[in-house]
């Protein structure tokens, strides 16, 4: 099974018993606004358990819950990529606002990179953060990633133009 540990946090596959401690942290308006239309607010019960349904039955796990203190508070993951950028994929994260200002998303993102370039073989990890996320900008800037730049009007979030900006990381040892 797969398993980063890190020093604040652990990363592993979801199981259906991390339901109460999914809705328990992600339903909260401030952890949503941030992510993409797909994770839901309010989140609810059944929208953890089909989260959860999905994630258990994938082949290869790439969605990972972030676990502190035996609970499962957060999650990290990647989106690989195809054809000519099979060797890319793109990242992201979430952590419960409780445990917020931490370090713990900056490490598990920091495990989560080191495992998609060393056993996953990826080129380059990218993300996608609003652009006036500040927070989640300097968790992809701790953890070693650079802005490409800043995409206009990029995306729509609860009805509003947003920008995003695009920070990547290239692997230096790839071996293609």
């Amino acid at each position: 099974m797969l398993q980063l540990a890190g020093q604040r946090c652990t990363l592993r596959p979801w199981r259906l018993d991390d339901a109460g401690s999914l809705v328990r942290h992600a339903n909260n308006i401030n952890v949503a606004s941030q992510l993409r239309d797909r994770f839901p607010h309010p989140y609810t019960r059944g929208a953890a358990l089909g989260y959860l349904k999905y994630a258990v039955s994938a082949e290869r796990p790439t969605n990972l819950a972030i676990e502190v203190g035996g609970e499962a508070v957060g999650g990290v993951g990647y989106v690989p990529g195809s054809d000519v950028e099979r060797y890319s994929a793109e990242v992201g994260y979430w952590l419960g606002e409780a445990l917020w200002g931490k370090g713990i998303t900056t490490e598990a993102l920091v495990l989560l990179t080191a495992h998609c370039f060393e056993s996953e073989n990826l080129l380059r990890c990218f993300a996608l953060p609003f652009a006036g996320n500040v927070a989640s900008i300097r968790v992809l800037e701790k953890a070693g990633y650079s802005l490409e730049g800043i995409m206009r009007s990029s995306s729509v979030k609860a009805g509003t133009p947003r920008d995003q900006a695009l920070y990547a990381r290239v692997n230096p040892s790839w071996k293609g």
